[in-house]
């Protein structure tokens, strides 16, 4: 077997593997907003999910670009949000609390939420069923998030060994994931051009930009806008590779946005976090 070979099986174990290990990592006191303060909850989620799809069906009708490259740029507003963003939250100084809620509930939702925003939002992209993504959202995605968070309540063992072991375990996955899409790409990858990545870099500061706004407008606390404003813009990419390999095929260029998202939506969240962290301010609100 050639790991480096892209196909649905591959792709789908290694999403396993995120969501599984990033599960063991929630832990119930992060998901305090959920009780304290669910509207902010519900705020956040619902923002997501309106903002990020709307701006990537708007980049799609602005830029010309194929039916299914451009499918995989509305995937990218499609997905739920990454749990990286609940890292660099931390590095901003942002609540991690609230950032794991807005992660944990945009998951949860994502086998009802994803393929409605899909079919709402793609037009005569969404020409296949979107039963299947739905399924496997829940069985892929959502299942073996719950597991983890369960079988790490229960073990302590487990609970020690994810401390040490689980954001490896991801992060090595997900990279496993963008390394096999970019082998299976390449060449089309050096066809794309700039327009594809100034398109996708719109998309990420309109996340941003409206996370920020609506965090504002609500009057949250700052900590809680920073995670709201990281937590809109980037998005969960290797899942919506994945998909995209699951609606399109293993060759399919659809991928190739959802893997540049991936790169991108770090590198800005990154210097993003880095920026607040040095030069934000700062409250004392959890």
């Amino acid at each position: 077997m050639d790991p480096f070979v892209s196909t649905p099986w591959l792709l789908w174990s290694l999403i396993v593997v995120t969501m599984f290990a990033l599960g063991t990592l929630v832990r119930d006191d992060e998901l305090r907003p959920l009780r304290n303060r669910p509207w902010w909850v519900v705020l956040g989620v619902t923002a997501q999910i309106l903002v990020m799809p709307a701006a990537a069906w708007l980049v799609t009708r602005i830029v010309a670009m194929d039916d299914e490259l451009a499918a995989g740029v509305i995937l990218v507003g499609c997905v739920p949000g990454a749990m990286a963003s609940n890292v660099l939250t931390s590095t901003a100084g942002g609540s991690v609390a609230y950032s794991v809620s807005l992660t944990t509930v945009a998951t949860l939702l994502s086998p009802i939420s994803v393929p409605a925003v899909l079919w709402i939002v793609a037009g005569k992209h969404a020409d296949q069923s979107l039963a299947k993504p739905a399924i496997q959202l829940a069985l892929l995605v959502v299942l073996p998030t719950i597991i983890g968070h369960l079988m790490a309540r229960r073990s302590t063992r487990l609970r020690v060994l994810a401390g040490r072991w689980s954001s490896f375990a991801a992060s090595l996955a997900l990279l496993w994931i963008i390394a096999t899409v970019v082998a299976g790409n390449r060449d089309k990858l050096l066809s794309v051009g700039v327009l594809l990545v100034v398109s996708l870099l719109v998309i990420n500061v309109i996340g941003y930009t409206a996370g920020f706004g609506v965090a504002k407008l609500a009057r949250l606390p700052d900590r809680y806008c920073r995670a709201l404003t990281l937590e809109v813009g980037m998005q969960n990419a290797g899942l919506g590779t994945a998909l995209a390999t699951s609606l399109y095929g293993a060759a399919t260029v659809a991928t190739i946005p959802t893997a540049a998202y991936t790169f991108g939506c770090m590198l800005t969240g990154t210097i993003l976090a880095v920026f607040w962290r040095r030069y934000g301010p700062h409250d004392h609100l959890g």
